[in-house]
């Protein structure tokens, strides 16, 4: 079963294309056909007033080499350096799928930084790069645009609070006035202030090195739900019952997790209930959501630990079992679980109901792994 392009790159080539120093050019005719995604950039228009240089492509370029000649990065090392280069290459892979002309004549891409995170994670999922290196990146990618405007939000101070926790603040500002410098516009000057001043937000509150310390994990998890929610506020833990919610692709393992490390617990599974009721999982879903839901809430009302498994791969899909559980009280662990993609899709094969090939190569797309700002706990279970 073919899981992935046959040319795609290994996490060890992209490696070997950072630079190491400014002597050493980017190699931009390699970089350029890893993916099909970049040529397409070479033809993606941008607005004028934003981008005088041209294209999408043409900005990349601008970036990266705004980069690389940045002592911030030249002094960085290893991984964490490739890191950065290579949210630089990929931060704006997302634009041609949101690229609009207005009726103005001016061209909009709105949505394009989280789209380009789901491409840039899918694009290093099959080029089996380190879990945790690929996330970083994919928070760059996703937030790379905040330190533009970040002093002109109402509460800046509550949004740099909450992006410390998405990802590094102090590389995100690294990556932005790279952003910045490559481009041509009137404003690029202001532009560069902005990120200036985003970074002296981000230290004043503590959370430019790190991520912003809350006094517990309740208190957290209300700071990203409540608006008004003071962050140094030590909220009150008192549990009625513990949760594992499981996260995953189909085929990625979630059950035999749950029988060995959670055997003493009853299971709420969609899959299940699909098996108990002939239901197929093609078909109106309905009817088993509901009779998950009734079940989850019985256990809700009895304070009684137990596990919800199913794939929960979206942070969309994911808030609505986690609102649920939040009103009654519970306290949430959530594992997410990830497979490699050939372990994934073979294992995906061998089971006995099989999820489509292409309905499972539509799901890695909309894949966004479950983030330490959702809920009280979180641990991955990954390949090495």
């Amino acid at each position: 079963m073919k899981n992935k392009p046959v040319d795609a790159p290994h996490f060890s080539q992209l490696m070997k294309l950072v630079p190491d120093d400014t002597q050493q050019p980017v190699d931009w005719a390699k970089i350029w056909t890893l993916w099909p995604e970049l040529p397409v950039l070479d033809a993606c228009p941008q607005d004028q007033v934003h981008h005088g240089e041209g294209d999408a492509g043409i900005h990349t370029r601008m970036v990266v080499e705004a980069l690389v000649s940045d002592d911030n990065w030249q002094r960085m090392e290893g991984q964490k350096r490739a890191g950065l280069f290579w949210a630089a290459v990929l931060h704006d892979v997302g634009k041609p799928g949101k690229t609009v002309h207005e009726e103005n004549g001016r061209i909009t891409s709105r949505g394009h930084s989280r789209l380009g995170a789901a491409i840039a994670r899918r694009l290093l999922w099959q080029a089996e790069a380190p879990f945790n290196w690929r996330e970083a990146i994919c928070g760059l990618i996703e937030a790379h645009q905040l330190p533009f405007w970040l002093i002109e939000r109402a509460d800046p101070k509550r949004l740099a609070i909450r992006t410390s926790w998405q990802c590094l603040p102090e590389d995100l500002c690294i990556h932005a006035h790279a952003d910045a410098q490559g481009r041509v516009c009137q404003d690029q000057e202001a532009i560069i202030d902005n990120v200036a001043l985003a970074r002296a937000i981000f230290e004043e509150n503590d959370c430019l090195h790190q991520r912003f310390s809350f006094a517990n994990d309740e208190s957290r998890v209300a700071f990203f739900e409540k608006e008004d929610r003071d962050p140094h506020f030590a909220a009150h833990e008192a549990f009625r019952c513990h949760v594992t919610v499981m996260a995953g692709l189909p085929g990625s393992g979630k059950d035999t997790w749950l029988s060995k490390c959670r055997p003493e617990i009853p299971v709420v599974s969609l899959d299940g209930i699909r098996a108990e009721t002939g239901a197929k999982a093609t078909g109106n879903q309905g009817t088993v959501i509901q009779t998950a839901q009734d079940r989850v809430k019985e256990f809700l009302r009895k304070r009684q630990d137990f596990a919800w498994n199913a794939t929960n791969i979206s942070r969309n899909v994911r808030s609505k079992i986690l609102r649920l559980l939040r009103d009654y009280g519970a306290h949430i662990h959530i594992v997410y679980i990830e497979r490699s993609p050939d372990v994934l899709f073979r294992q995906n094969a061998d089971r006995d109901a099989a999820v489509p090939l292409h309905i499972l190569k539509e799901l890695v797309r909309k894949l966004e792994p479950p983030e330490l700002w959702e809920t009280h706990q979180v641990s991955y279970v990954v390949d090495a």
